[in-house]
């Protein structure tokens, strides 16, 4: 079971007239690819899972968009420890 919630909104500072939207449509497909489950939302996306895999996700996608052509990377991070086990859909199912 997930053990951590971790909210990123990840923002790449690129030169003038580089596609900032791609780099990050770019961190994205690196979440996809780490197989843990996500949820894009429209300010931040949230991970669920490990907090060990999910740090090495976040250090994955601030690689990926230095790559990219990224001069710097900021990134604003959230996270819920909870070693009982958290899901996205036990905090927000009153919702749904």
């Amino acid at each position: 079971m997930a053990n951590s919630l971790v909210s990123i909104q990840i923002i790449p500072n690129a030169p003038v007239g580089k596609d900032t939207y791609t780099m990050v449509d770019d961190a994205i497909a690196e979440i996809d690819t780490a197989h843990v489950k996500y949820q894009v939302n429209p300010l931040e996306t949230t991970m669920e899972g490990d907090l060990s895999q999910l740090l090495k996700v976040i250090e994955k996608m601030n690689s990926r968009m230095v790559k990219a052509g990224a001069d710097n990377v900021i990134s604003q991070i959230k996270i819920l420890h909870q070693p009982k086990g958290v899901t996205m859909d036990s905090l927000n199912e009153k919702y749904r």
